[in-house]
């Protein structure tokens, strides 16, 4: 039995795994839990993985960030494509069952375009390289059809 049969099945049409079985894989939580949900999961031509996170202004960081002109922190998008890709890492190598993730690196990192509250925010993370629980993703976010953010992340399962 793989582990994404043994996770609940999502309420929600379009998603494969929804924040219920979110939380049963990664063990960040409120206000640190950056994705709502997987919507696709795929192993061909490369493990590819696509989540969203809605990005509502009662998010705890728009009071700071910036008052009058809230804008979602770069380094919170970061986090959101390496949740992204570490639930990849999760789901499609069975080793990984009841580790955890933890974020290695970031190269390559550029941001386009502000995140905004009412965005939601679409992370699409291709695996580049696994081996030995170390795993090395591209990882791009978008809003709609536009790339606000770019990376390629290392992580690794502990």
């Amino acid at each position: 039995m793989s582990l994404i049969e043994e996770l609940p099945k999502p309420e929600k049409v379009g998603a494969v795994l929804d924040y219920a079985a979110i939380l049963q894989l990664l063990p960040h939580r409120y206000p640190f839990l950056l994705v709502d949900k997987v919507i696709s999961l795929e192993t061909t031509p490369v493990n590819t993985i696509v989540c969203q996170k809605n990005v509502t202004f009662n998010e705890p960081f728009f009071n700071g960030h910036f008052p009058g002109e809230p804008v979602m922190p770069g380094v919170l998008q970061i986090e959101a494509m390496a949740q992204s890709g570490c639930l990849m890492m999760m789901l499609l190598h069975p080793e990984n069952k009841g580790k955890r993730p933890a974020f290695m690196g970031v190269d390559s990192c550029r941001f386009r375009k502000p995140v905004r509250p009412g965005d939601v925010l679409t992370m699409t993370a291709v695996e580049e390289k696994y081996r030995r629980g170390v795993g090395s993703l591209q990882v791009t976010a978008k809003v709609g059809d536009e790339i606000v953010s770019e990376a390629t992340l290392m992580a690794m399962m502990v």
